[in-house]
């Protein structure tokens, strides 16, 4: 199979790496293409080379040269989230496969669009949720495939960012909502991917509410931060903020973005208090799932701590699990857990004593789930996956559907009919 990559910023390598090395015998790399010639070379640089004649680079605008000459088979999308459907379609429309990095688009108009050309060509989209092969994860799904809790009633699920990971979507293009759809689209496409395939059900309705409490000006003036700087390159409270990014301290950090700057103007450590930034750090979701089932969500992007507390209600009883995946940040150092206590499941019948499991684990990052999910993606000779993991455009719609009613809930400050909201931009969908 013949792959080409668009977006070669720091989501592609895991991409690039299985296609150009673990699975190589199987497949090619025949392209890359990029906004920015610099992060594209350093990339093309980083591609094993055995021909000696190097892989083909396009810029951004010549997309449509790369499809043309290099006629891939299936086109790899990490660009921004706003710009996904754009190289979706077209690579759709070229006759291409598609593999895209979550979430598959930003809004309604995007996903129509995407949705209508992938309806006239025929062509596949595999949206990369690596969360679903998580062994751990899949555990939870082969649990409640059994029926240990019978029928799932009820999930409370709270998904906690910390001061470092949390940040970080507050320095970079996320932190405006036209580019990434606010958190509750860019980061709980995961979540809410899970308890759709948990579930095998779809959300009927959605109510959320969404503020911004930590990152904004005021926070940054009690912290004492004045004057401040738009970058913490070169701000001058940079010295005393908890929350600095430090670019050229960081080998990997400065060659691809601090040294590519002035290829497209990005900047990577955008200040996190400034008065521009339009997304929120503090969301709770209702849902009610066709199902039956009701889903609390809860997503906070400045915790102490960061993991997972989730819990299913079931007719048959209850099933619980928490990961604690980094305990805390301490002097400006990530304390990462480890080991089996990290992570925990207790099964709790009705009519028995509850029963802490065996977690399943595994090797690589992710907690196991991206070799897994590569193998599937790149390896031709895989066993049948009898989980379902494997994401389609109608996963991929899904899952961005739950934040995009949240996001619009927000605003009007009612509850969203799903339904309705698909009717009201012409979009049909399985369900």
């Amino acid at each position: 199979m013949k792959y080409a990559i668009v977006g070669t910023g720091s989501r592609h390598q895991m991409f690039r790496n299985a296609v150009a090395g673990t699975y190589a015998a199987q497949n090619d790399l025949v392209g890359l293409c990029d906004v920015n010639s610099r992060r594209l070379a350093l990339s093309a640089a980083a591609v094993p080379d055995p021909g000696g004649n190097g892989i083909a680079t396009y810029p951004a605008e010549d997309f449509p040269k790369m499809l043309a000459e290099q006629k891939p088979d299936t086109v790899i999308v990490t660009v921004p989230d706003d710009l996904h459907h754009d190289y979706i379609v077209a690579a759709m429309r070229a006759g291409c496969d598609v593999i895209t990095e979550k979430p598959m688009t930003i809004d309604l108009s995007k996903l129509k669009a995407i949705l209508d050309a992938q309806r006239e060509t025929g062509r596949q989209v595999t949206v990369s949720f690596n969360y679903r092969y998580t062994p751990a994860r899949t555990q939870i799904k082969d649990l409640l495939m059994s029926g240990a809790i019978g029928e799932v009633t009820a999930i409370d699920f709270r998904w906690h960012l910390d001061r470092v990971h949390g940040a970080d979507y507050f320095r970079r293009w996320h932190r405006y909502k036209d580019r990434s759809g606010g958190l509750l689209v860019h980061k709980s496409t995961h979540h809410f991917d899970l308890v759709n395939w948990w579930l095998g059900s779809t959300p009927d309705s959605v109510t959320a509410h969404g503020a911004r409490h930590m990152y904004r000006p005021e926070t940054g003036d009690a912290m004492g931060l004045v004057p401040r700087g738009p970058r913490c390159h070169a701000c001058p409270s940079a010295a005393k903020c908890q929350f600095r990014m430090d670019l050229e301290a960081d080998e990997k950090l400065r060659s691809m973005y601090l040294e590519a700057e002035a290829e497209d103007g990005y900047l990577r450590d955008a200040c996190v208090f400034d008065p521009d930034i339009t997304i929120e750090d503090t969301m709770q979701v209702h849902a009610r799932y066709r199902s039956g089932a009701l889903l609390n969500y809860t997503l906070t992007a400045y915790s102490p701590w960061e993991g997972l507390d989730i819990t299913f209600q079931g007719t048959e009883g209850e099933l619980t699990h928490r990961h604690v995946e980094v305990h805390g940040v301490f002097g400006g150092q990530r304390e990462k857990a480890a080991g089996r206590e990290s992570m925990t499941t207790v099964l709790h019948r009705a009519g028995e004593p509850p029963r802490t499991l065996e977690v399943w684990e595994g090797e690589g990052d992710h907690g196991g789930a991206d070799p897994v999910m590569l193998g599937y993606l790149f390896d031709p000779e895989v066993a049948p996956d009898r989980y379902g993991r494997g994401s389609s455009h109608v996963d991929g719609a899904w899952s961005i559907l739950t934040g995009i009613a949240g996001n619009v809930s927000i605003e009007r400050g009612e509850t969203v009919a799903v339904g309705g909201l698909l009717a009201e931009h012409g979009i049909t969908l399985p369900c």
